[in-house]
């Protein structure tokens, strides 16, 4: 079992930044990503940004990826989402997600292991 608590969350104007934390604890094992996704209301949850904790590689969402970084800090079992020039359209609940057993693939989907979600809220 893996266990994820989100924090950071908060309401901001557009253009501001965010920085979202994630706690990371249990049976995580070597190989294992950790994801972002958020889920606006009345939309599907999106993938936003994924971190392999073994390799550091990361990968983002086009709509995200000039804006948005992924981090991890391995002393702390932490992973960051930090959000910069933050849009309207960027409100959402924010998930933290794991998988295991990925090897040195970095997946986008199937992940197995969700927090609780902090919600982001940009206004105009």
């Amino acid at each position: 079992q893996v266990q994820l608590v989100e924090s950071g969350g908060g309401l901001v104007q557009a253009g501001g930044s965010l920085r979202l934390s994630c706690a990371v604890s249990g049976r995580t094992l070597d190989y294992y990503a950790i994801a972002w996704f958020r889920q606006a209301p009345g939309k599907e949850r999106e993938f936003v940004a994924a971190i392999h904790w073994s390799t550091r590689r990361t990968e983002s969402a086009d709509s995200v990826k000039s804006r948005f970084t992924i981090s991890r800090d391995n002393a702390d079992n932490m992973v960051y989402l930090q959000m910069n020039n933050l849009k309207r359209e960027d409100t959402a609940v924010y998930y933290c997600a794991a998988v295991t057993n990925v090897g040195l693939n970095l997946p986008t989907y199937g992940y197995m292991y969700w927090g609780q979600g902090t919600q982001v809220t940009v206004s105009s």
